[in-house]
């Protein structure tokens, strides 16, 4: 009898746990996705060395994109990150209501952006999708660079980026802009990034640490991250 018990048991935890897999499989097919508070410590639940979310898209996951540690290593102290998989985050502070999805038409074959959170009221955002060829993705990036130049001339007084950097790691190149206040002042940057079929924009503001060298090394991180 106990065997009997045993036997039937044994299909119904198997149903349970596929049930389960198809629920968590569904949430990450739409972004449903969240990620707890990080610190800069490393190790268990809230660490800033734990990757951006385990959640992964078709062909683009958050592997992808920037992790706590590529903070770290720029000076900032991550405490927070929140992974989205739609493509429906804003891009940059230059380019409005702008999204991902919006800017590729919603023909992108996979969308994968995180919004880091850092001491100091440093923030650090990445938006990256992933085009069906080579060249509808240069068609992307020819698109984010033009954004993000429309705000290197603005009236005086007003915040704008600087000129244009160069950027090439092995398996993809970009272009990173340092941002100024209105007083000119350094306060952070963006990079527009492409590997392959990969594109992105990833952008700094605030914080202390919201330096050009610090836009330059995020930016590298970002594209070699975009590139493997």
């Amino acid at each position: 009898m106990t065997e009997n018990r045993t036997a039937r048991r044994q299909p119904a935890r198997r149903d349970r746990a596929a049930a389960a897999a198809c629920l968590i499989a569904a949430l990450a097919a739409v972004g449903v996705v969240g990620v707890p508070s990080a610190d800069a410590h490393g190790g268990a639940p809230g660490t800033a060395h734990r990757t951006a979310a385990a959640a992964t898209a078709p062909a683009l996951g958050s592997a992808a994109l920037l992790q706590s540690g590529d903070l770290v290593r720029q000076g900032l102290v991550p405490v927070g990150a929140t992974v989205e998989l739609a493509g429906r985050q804003g891009l940059s502070a230059c380019s409005g209501e702008e999204t991902m999805r919006g800017l590729t038409g919603g023909g992108a074959t996979a969308y994968a952006s995180v919004t880091w959170t850092a001491v100091a009221d440093g923030l650090l955002t990445e938006s990256a999708a992933s085009a069906a060829t080579g060249s509808t993705a240069r068609a992307y990036e020819k698109k984010l660079d033009a954004l993000v130049r429309d705000c290197q001339d603005e009236p005086a007084g007003h915040w704008y980026y600087g000129a244009a950097h160069t950027l090439t790691v092995s398996g993809g190149t970009g272009h990173w802009y340092t941002s100024y206040s209105g007083d000119g002042t350094v306060s952070g940057g963006v990079a527009v990034l492409r590997s392959g079929t990969r594109v992105a924009v990833v952008e700094l503001t605030g914080g202390p640490t919201a330096s050009p060298s610090a836009v330059k090394g995020l930016a590298t991180a970002a594209l070699t991250r975009l590139s493997s």
